[in-house]
C-alpha cells in the first residue's frame, strides 16, 4: 500500500512536511517551521503526528526555514534516519538552522523576563546544541537528475526547481510489490527569466503531483517593470533625504537585490556613493555560500562572474556585530539597509523599522512574500501604526510593495512547470486556501485536470 499525508502547508502558507509511506517505509519530504502570527506560530510546539522514529529518510526539497526549520524538532523526538540534500542546500541549511537555534533560545529567555506565570512558551523549540546534532544526520550530498535509492521501494531524484541556491523539485518512484507509482513534489519553484539561477525543470511525466500554490491566483508583475520601480523607490527616497528599508530574506532574496543595487551603481541609475548595510549575518553568510556553487547558476551569471563579484559595490557593509548594526541607526539619510526576517517577524528588521516607520524621509521597501498574521503583513495592508518591541510606531514612511520580486513561481510559472499532461491527481498545498489555492484548482477543473487540496494528516490512497 502506497499512502500520502500532509503534515504541513496544508490549506496554509508554511510548515512544509509531507510522508509517503510505501513497502513498510516511511520517509518524510521536507519537515518546516510554522511562520506567520502567534496562532500559526504556536502550532511548531505541538507534537508530531508521526512517530518521528519511523521515518527512514528526510528529503529537502531547499534550505528555507518553514521547510527545514523543524528538523532539530524532529531529531529530538526520535529521528534516526538519514536526511538528504543537495550540497547547496546542505550547507544553507546549516545556517538557517542554528540562526533558528539561536533565535529560539532568546525569545525563550525573553518569554521568561515578561512572563513570570509562564503563559508563553519559556521553553525554546530547540537549541543552538539541538540544531548541531541534527546536522549530523546528513547524508552524503545529492546531485540534480541522479537518482539515489533512500529506503525500499522508494528512489528519488532531485531536479532544479529554480527557486534559491541549491532548491529542488523531487520525483518519488515508489513500488510496494503490487504496484509502481510515480509521485512529484515541486518544493517551492522558481520563476523563469530570473538573473543568477538556472529556470525549473518542469515537472516530468507522474501519476501524481503535489504543488505548491503561493501565487496560484495572480500573475507577477514584470521583471523591468519592478526593478525600474526598485531604483525609483531609491532615488526618490534620496530625494528627501530619507533611508530605505528593505525587509529581505536571507537566503536568494538578499543576494539577488544586491546584484540589482551592483546593476544600478554600475550603470548610474542609483547614485555611486550610495551605503548599502547587509544588516543580516545570515545574509552574509548566504552571500558566502552563493559565492562557493557556481554550478548552481545560469550561464549567463556565470559569465558574469569572470567580469568581477556581482554581490559587491563600494558602499557595501557588511554588519555581522551587534554594536554595527546599532550604529546603522544613527545614520538619519542615504542610506540602504537590508535586514532580516522578511516577514519582520523577527530579526535586526524590527530595530530598523523602529528607527525608520515613523519617519516621513524614509521608505519601506517590500520585495517578497508576508503571511497573513506578520508584522509585513500589517504595514502592507496599511495600518496607520504598527506595535514593535512593545512600543507603538506611528506608519509614515512610504511603503512601497514590489512584488516582481518573488522567488516563487506565479499562476502561469505553476501552470507551465505542470504541463499539458494529465495526471491521475495534482495535490495543491503551501498556499493561502482562499487565494492561490482555491483559484489554481479552478484553472486545473477547467483543464479537466483532477486535483485535491489535501486536510493537514488526511491519509490520502494513492492506487
Amino acid at each position: 500500500m502506497i499512502t500520502y499525508a500532509c503534515h504541513g502547508a496544508a490549506k496554509d502558507v508554511t510548515g512544509s512536511c509531507h510522508l509517503i509511506t510505501c513497502n513498510e517505509r516511511r520517509v518524510l519530504i521536507d519537515c518546516g517551521l510554522f511562520q506567520g502570527g502567534e496562532e500559526t506560530e504556536a502550532k511548531n510546539f505541538h507534537e508530531f503526528e508521526f512517530d518521528p522514529a519511523s521515518i527512514d529518510a528526510l528529503l529537502l526539497t531547499h534550505a528555507h526555514l518553514d521547510h527545514c526549520g523543524r528538523i532539530p524538532k524532529l531529531v529530538r523526538e526520535g529521528f534516526r534516519g538519514r536526511i538528504f540534500a543537495t550540497s547547496a542546500s546542505r550547507e544553507l541549511a546549516r545556517v538557517v538552522l542554528l540562526d533558528a537555534g539561536s533565535l529560539q533560545e532568546e525569545e525563550a529567555r525573553r518569554a521568561l523576563r515578561t512572563d513570570r506565570r509562564g503563559n508563553g512558551n519559556t521553553t525554546p523549540l530547540y537549541t543552538v546544541h539541538d540544531a548541531l546534532h541534527a546536522l549530523d544526520f546528513f547524508g552524503a550530498d545529492v546531485a540534480y537528475g541522479r537518482g539515489l535509492q533512500v529506503a525500499d521501494g522508494i528512489r528519488a531524484t532531485w531536479q532544479d526547481a529554480g527557486h534559491i541556491l541549491g532548491s529542488a523539485s523531487i520525483v518519488l518512484d515508489l513500488d510496494d510489490g503490487a504496484r509502481q507509482r510515480r509521485i512529484v513534489f515541486s518544493g517551492d519553484l522558481g520563476s523563469p527569466g530570473r538573473p543568477i539561477l538556472r529556470d525549473p525543470v518542469a515537472a516530468p511525466d507522474a501519476d501524481y503531483v503535489v504543488i505548491e500554490s503561493t501565487y496560484g491566483d495572480r500573475p507577477h508583475r514584470s521583471l523591468p517593470d519592478s526593478i525600474d520601480e526598485f531604483y525609483q523607490a531609491i532615488r526618490s527616497t534620496f530625494e528627501r533625504k530619507g533611508n530605505v528599508v528593505i525587509p529581505t530574506f536571507a537566503l536568494e532574496r538578499a543576494q539577488e537585490i544586491l546584484y540589482y543595487l551592483h546593476r544600478g551603481i554600475r550603470t548610474g541609475v542609483i547614485p555611486p556613493n550610495t551605503r548599502v548595510f547587509l544588516d543580516s549575518p545570515m545574509a552574509i553568510s548566504a552571500t558566502e555560500i552563493f559565492r562557493r556553487h557556481p554550478e548552481c547558476f545560469d550561464e549567463a551569471m556565470r559569465e558574469e562572474l569572470g567580469h568581477g563579484d556581482p554581490f559587491s559595490m563600494p558602499g557595501l557593509h557588511f554588519t555581522r556585530e551587534t554594536s554595527e548594526s546599532m550604529g546603522i541607526n544613527a545614520i538619519e539619510g542615504g542610506a540602504v539597509i537590508l535586514a532580516g526576517s522578511g516577514m519582520c517577524n523577527g530579526g535586526r528588521i524590527r530595530h530598523h523599522l523602529k528607527h525608520n516607520l515613523w519617519r516621513q524621509r524614509s521608505s519601506i521597501v517590500f520585495v517578497g512574500y508576508a503571511a497573513a498574521g506578520t508584522l509585513a503583513r500589517r504595514i502592507i495592508d496599511g495600518a496607520r501604526e504598527v506595535r514593535v518591541f512593545n512600543e507603538q510606531i506611528p506608519v509614515r514612511a512610504q511603503i512601497w510593495t514590489i512584488n516582481g520580486f518573488s522567488a516563487h513561481a506565479d499562476q502561469g510559472g505553476l501552470l507551465n512547470w505542470l504541463g499539458p499532461t494529465r495526471r491521475r491527481c495534482v495535490f495543491l498545498v503551501h498556499g493561502e486556501y482562499e487565494r492561490g489555492m482555491r483559484v489554481l484548482a479552478e484553472q486545473l477543473d477547467a483543464r479537466g485536470q483532477p486535483c485535491r487540496i489535501p486536510g493537514f494528516g488526511e491519509p490520502i490512497l494513492l492506487d
